[in-house]
């Protein structure tokens, strides 16, 4: 049988029409599906860069917090869950962002994560509020104990004013000094060439605040050339946290009433003529001084 081909020709481009519609229809829907797939990928991707901004946000806050809180127990705990927090972020970092199951168990983890992190956040407040008050207690305090310390100051000052008054009032006083050199028979000299003693005499002045009791009277006799006249080097003194040098002293019996004192000094040695100078001491105090002069 003989196929008349040209009878056959609408059939054929009828189909092939129909064909060319459906392969169109097949390669737009393609097109579309493929387009409707890199926009979900490229959603999971963003997601995935979002997540990982919020593991970074509260990886950061965790991080604050080590210049921020002084307890040391909570600063351990805080620690804990930064490194929780580390580790999370290294398993989103190595999950595929298409694996929306890992993703999903990353976010239900962050969303944990930020429950305990306003726990913490509750503590630290809590924490503050107290540190604050103690803060205000403890200057309260400082002020309390400021104005104390002046207050005992101001008592030690007056005090301490009140016992050099008095130490002052108890202060022995040397008065009616005199100094004269005599000779061998006693009798009074100008010259040192003629005179073999210095004679100190004085007397220690009524004083009913004293201690009575017996005192030590120290003399110290000065030449013109600012040596000081002693026997030996050793006779010595406590004097203003020193040690100085006296030639003569007397242990005196001391009852608060004037008592008369006389110290001698046997000249031994060659002396210069001038002005001399006898300082009178006792209880570590200068109580006296006379200068007198004396020719060749």
């Amino acid at each position: 049988m003989k196929i008349d081909f040209r009878e056959r020709t609408p059939q054929l481009i009828a189909i092939i029409g129909v064909l060319v519609i459906v392969l169109a229809i097949v390669i737009g829907f393609l097109v579309n599906k493929n387009a409707e797939i890199e926009e979900i990928q490229q959603q999971f991707i963003i997601n995935k860069q979002e997540l990982e901004d919020e593991y970074e946000a509260i990886s950061l806050q965790y991080e604050g917090f080590k210049f921020s809180v002084q307890n040391d127990s909570l600063l351990y705990k805080l620690e804990n869950e930064r490194a929780k927090v580390l580790r999370l972020q290294e398993e989103l970092r190595m999950t595929k962002a298409s694996d929306q199951a890992e993703i999903k168990r990353l976010k239900d983890e962050l969303s944990t994560l930020r429950k305990v992190l306003r726990s913490y956040i509750h503590q630290i407040d809590s924490l503050n509020r107290l540190n604050e008050e103690l803060r205000a207690e403890n200057q309260q305090i400082t002020r309390q104990y400021k104005e104390t310390s002046r207050t005992l100051t101001q008592v030690s000052q007056e005090k301490e004013e009140l016992s050099e008054k008095v130490s002052l009032a108890a202060q022995l006083v040397a008065t009616n000094i005199a100094v004269k050199a005599v000779n061998n028979r006693g009798r009074e000299q100008s010259r040192l060439s003629r005179s073999s003693q210095f004679v100190v005499s004085f007397t220690i002045a009524r004083n009913i605040t004293a201690e009575p009791g017996e005192r030590i009277i120290y003399v110290r006799l000065m030449a013109p050339d600012g040596t000081v006249l002693s026997k030996s080097p050793s006779h010595t003194f406590p004097f203003e946290n020193r040690e100085i040098l006296y030639s003569m002293r007397r242990i005196v019996e001391y009852g608060g009433e004037e008592i008369p004192v006389t110290l001698y000094w046997d000249i031994e040695e060659y002396l210069m003529p001038g002005t001399f100078k006898a300082d009178i001491f006792a209880d570590g105090h200068h109580i006296g001084t006379h200068s007198f002069m004396m020719e060749q």
